[in-house]
């Protein structure tokens, strides 16, 4: 299986101009043949806890819809970064579209205490199954909590997805901590992060992959939009391309 993460330099706030942008980057995905792609933290509103509660929204929404039409038509699945709606409140979501399935919402259930004043955590861990590999998310900080992974690898996950906002500082964490993880648990461990000003910090990039052992096969820069490629079968990466604004 191939499977592809996305960096991504989201507009703050402006949901139509962002979906247009995942589009772009699915279509490199979909060029590469991957059967999967999945992209950063909040990616189709930008990470803005002060907007969230405005932004929110639901894995029905239609405008979300040729996700789902690309999903069908291609054979990929896609993992979006939303913010949700809830009863307690609102969640930091990966909305996931999968082909001729029902969407799914995977929900960050350990959050930051910066996050506390903006969102609520969710309750349920799920786990993909895409050509018979699992794939967990795990969404920004609950992705550094060793616990977080642990549960990932009780239920028997092959891929640990970390979908992450990342400065300079915390990419710099999970570096040393994604390799322990993977090794740990032989999990392939893929993180995809977002580029330019998030909130009130500047989120680095550097989207990676690391394999079952820890090794680092593939990186982004911390400056350009694009994807990354890895064939899960080889163990190799297979495709690493940036974006061009033409194709936008």
């Amino acid at each position: 299986m191939k499977i592809a993460v996305a960096q991504i330099m989201p507009q703050k706030g402006n949901i139509l101009e962002n979906i247009e942008k995942h589009k772009a980057l699915i279509s490199l995905a979909v060029s590469g043949q991957a059967s999967a792609i999945f992209f950063p933290e909040l990616s189709i509103t930008g990470y803005e806890p002060e907007l969230a509660m405005d932004l929110a929204t639901d894995q029905y929404d239609h405008r979300f819809d040729d996700f789902q039409h690309i999903s069908d038509k291609n054979h990929i699945t896609i993992g979006i970064g939303v913010p949700t709606k809830s009863i307690s409140g609102i969640l930091i979501s990966m909305i996931i579209f999968q082909p001729n399935q029902p969407r799914q919402t995977y929900s960050k259930q350990k959050l930051h205490a910066d996050e506390f004043p903006y969102f609520v955590g969710g309750n349920e861990q799920i786990v993909l199954t895409l050509d018979g590999t699992k794939v967990a998310p795990a969404i920004c900080y609950e992705s550094l909590q060793i616990e977080h992974a642990e549960q990932a690898n009780n239920l028997g996950a092959d891929i640990y997805l970390a979908s992450v906002a990342k400065s300079r500082n915390g990419v710099g964490k999970a570096m040393s901590h994604y390799p322990h993880i993977a090794n740990t648990y032989s999990m392939t461990v893929l993180m995809t992060n977002c580029i330019g000003l998030c909130d009130n910090f500047e989120s680095v990039g550097q989207t990676a992959v690391w394999n079952n052992h820890g090794h680092l096969v593939g990186q982004l820069n911390d400056t350009n939009e694009g994807i990354i490629i890895y064939d899960l079968t080889t163990k190799s990466l297979i495709k690493k391309q940036y974006l061009d604004v033409s194709d936008c």
